[in-house]
């Protein structure tokens, strides 16, 4: 089988990645999962896209992302709408430390049109009824940050539209990626192989795996992430998504009505460890949101980021290696960039150029330790 392009991985980036490319008609575009459409960590993540970020790309990224989304249904039709919903995002600080931090944050965001701002105690406990706001030195807000009510949509529509407008689907994972010629020979796990000129990774944490026979070493690692989730409450308890930097705990209800929360801090074995961030969770609920005292939060959810030493994506050509890309790396964030990120990587293969923010995505910046670290990732 062979093809113009191949992108290997299913999630939701490679899906924005291949339906970027597939508007150029002439192309032909195949997609490679064995895991299923969005089957790895785009299956996990509960829905959340924001705008408040720590540096200009990541700022830049996501305002690109957000337009997209704003008018998802425009550009995808999607059979079923994944719901945006505006609900907002609190940053909460209970130390001057966090709240200098949090202040540095929007006064970047504001800079780059995002309309956040910092709210001072009694303010935050307005934004979000059940916040116990005595004591927390003042909070970042934006109102327009929001959650998918539907995520998983977002991911039906990806799959959907690429398939319409011709991108093949070959659900075998790719075992191997060796250059034949003038083309890129991938292995698949039935023992066939695909062929294409070019190549797009969006392969998060096992991106390294693949190219390592290459020669080429990436430094994506892979990093659990836990959720603990109630059942569906029919009383709303908690619109807004609050974020507790010091603490390092987040909650927020989704619209099924069930309530989700995190020690954002949680590491280590689930079997040994569980019990411990359920205590953080329940003593941080008691402290600054008693009104979810009474949740319970009978399932615990493990999820994985594919994370990078800066906390930024690594989308670009390999160098060295003419056709192959990469597009892996989000670090917890590949639904909230996905559009502008499958934009770029699809802008870049039909010019041959490398469009902002791209250069600064590359996997050179850490040959020269020319790093900008994400210091908001949740």
């Amino acid at each position: 089988m062979t093809y113009d392009i191949a992108v290997v991985g299913a999630g939701v980036t490679g899906l924005s990645v291949a339906w970027h490319l597939s508007a150029n008609e002439s192309r032909s575009v195949v997609l490679l999962d064995g895991t299923g459409v969005g089957a790895g960590a785009s299956s996990i993540q509960p829905g959340g896209v924001r705008r408040q970020w720590g540096t200009p790309m990541s700022c830049r990224l996501a305002i690109e992302s957000f337009g997209f989304y704003e008018e998802f249904d425009r550009h995808l039709s999607p059979s079923v709408s994944p719901g945006l919903n505006k609900c907002g995002y609190l940053f909460v600080a209970e130390s001057q430390a966090g709240l200098a931090q949090l202040e540095q944050g929007v006064e970047l965001q504001n800079s780059e049109g995002v309309a956040s701002r910092l709210v001072d105690a009694d303010e935050a406990g307005e934004l979000v009824p059940g916040l116990q706001a005595e004591g927390i030195a003042g909070a970042a807000w934006f109102d327009q940050d929001g959650y998918f009510n539907r995520p998983l949509a977002v991911i039906g529509a990806f799959n959907e539209a690429a398939l319409k407008r011709g991108v093949t689907y070959v659900d075998q994972n790719v075992t191997e990626v060796e250059r034949k010629g003038s083309s890129w020979s991938l292995t698949l796990s039935d023992g066939n192989a695909v062929s294409a000129a070019t190549v797009v990774l969006a392969t998060a944490y096992d991106t390294p795996e693949l190219l390592a026979p290459l020669g080429v070493e990436i430094p994506i690692v892979k990093e659990p992430k836990y959720l603990f989730y109630s059942n569906p409450i029919s009383q709303r308890l908690l619109d807004p998504l609050a974020v507790f930097v010091d603490r390092h705990f987040a909650a927020k209800q989704l619209a099924d009505g069930s309530v989700l929360a995190s020690d954002l801090s949680a590491e280590g074995d689930p079997a040994a460890h569980k019990s411990e961030w359920y205590q953080h969770i329940k003593e941080s609920i008691r402290e600054r949101l008693p009104v979810l005292d009474l949740v319970s939060f009978p399932v615990l959810v493990e999820g994985f980021y594919d994370v990078t030493p800066d906390r930024q994506p690594l989308v670009g050509p390999v160098r060295g290696h003419d056709g192959l890309w990469v597009a892996a790396g989000l670090n917890g964030r590949g639904l909230m960039m996905a559009p502008a990120i499958g934009r770029l990587v699809s802008e870049a293969i039909e010019t041959g150029g490398l469009p902002e923010p791209l250069p600064e995505l590359s996997l050179e910046r850490f040959d020269v330790d020319h790093l900008t670290p994400e210091p908001q990732v949740v």
